[in-house]
């Protein structure tokens, strides 16, 4: 089976999450021929160089031993995670795919996206997303120590959520027409995204072909304990699997 997951938000603050993630690969992950994590691993990384901290070394390797048990890894970058690199990959086992990658099956084909390219209705995150995705940008990042780099993801997420507050909600899902548009320019296959943190199914009907959109959610703490979700594919059909801890 093919498994998908996304929004995970991973973070040593967040350590019932952590181990839901541990309880997933030890469940579905090695059930799994691919696992593909459809971005936004962790709650923030501001360059490989954060292996050298022992928490995303033990996700890593955690990663590398399922991937060594034969299941394929392939991660997309996220809007908290864009700055995972090659260094990152090779220590986890994993293939960096470009966004959007389209997945070919017998008998379908998938095109995945970690879906916050679709939130064209907020032009503001849009500039932001074109400025920090640019090589300029990240080399400049980059270039500054560590601790510096953190203390600016940490300013920015906080920016971030107190953005959000005043946002409209429309501004915070994705767009209709660049939904269908993104469908049309990848042969109407079914499209499987996160982002949105909105789970669900969606049909839209793109030249009068009928397509499918399914969301991801995100994994989350709460009073009950860690949840999240995962999309399933079986051969035949796509199912959605909601995850707790046990």
């Amino acid at each position: 089976m093919i498994t998908f997951i996304s929004d995970l938000h991973l973070a040593p603050a967040l350590p019932g999450v952590t181990r839901l993630f541990q309880q997933f690969l030890q469940n579905q992950g090695v059930q799994s021929q691919a696992l593909y994590i459809l971005g936004d691993l962790f709650d923030h990384w501001v360059g490989d160089d954060q292996l050298e901290a022992p928490y995303p070394q033990a996700i890593a390797s955690q990663l590398h031993q399922l991937a060594q048990g034969g299941c394929h890894i392939g991660i997309l970058h996220g809007n908290r995670d864009f700055l995972l690199g090659q260094a990152f990959c090779q220590a986890a086992g994993a293939q960096l795919l470009t966004d959007p990658y389209v997945l070919s099956v017998p008998t379908w084909q998938f095109v995945l996206t970690h879906g916050d390219g679709l939130c064209t209705d907020d032009q503001d995150y849009q500039q932001f997303r074109q400025q920090v995705r640019s090589p300029a940008w990240q080399a400049d990042f980059l270039a500054r120590p560590l601790a510096e780099r953190l203390a600016l993801a940490q300013g920015l997420r906080q920016q971030s959520r107190d953005t959000k507050e005043s946002k409209p909600d429309y501004l915070m899902d994705v767009n209709g027409g660049a939904t269908d548009d993104f469908l049309r320019d990848h042969g109407y296959a079914t499209l499987i995204h996160g982002h949105t943190h909105r789970p669900d199914r969606h049909d839209h009907l793109v030249d009068g072909i009928h397509c499918e959109r399914w969301v991801l959610g995100d994994w989350r703490e709460t009073p009950e304990g860690a949840t999240g979700d995962c999309l399933v594919w079986d051969g035949e059909a796509l199912r959605r699997q909601p995850l707790a801890l046990s």
